[in-house]
């Protein structure tokens, strides 16, 4: 299962839910994918097909959601 947290700017932003306990986010689009990394700070984890500009603005994005990913991955993975 991959539950979708919230879509903006084209991106769609999940977790796939048999994955590690570390708090991360996965981002797809149209030109590649990536993963972000929430704790201890927003970093990027790996990512396929993405220009540099394209995960400067997701990480921006991710940034600023954080607290809304984490709330919704501790809600998600509390039902293991």
């Amino acid at each position: 299962m991959s539950p979708s947290i919230f879509r903006e700017k084209g991106y769609r932003f999940y977790f796939l839910s048999n994955e590690e306990d570390r708090i991360h986010i996965h981002v797809i689009c149209e030109n590649g994918e990536a993963k972000f990394w929430l704790e201890p700070i927003v970093s990027l984890a790996v990512y396929y097909g993405l220009n540099q500009r394209k995960l400067r603005e997701i990480q921006r994005i991710v940034e600023e959601h954080k607290d809304e990913i984490i709330k919704a991955w501790q809600k998600h993975f509390s039902k293991r």
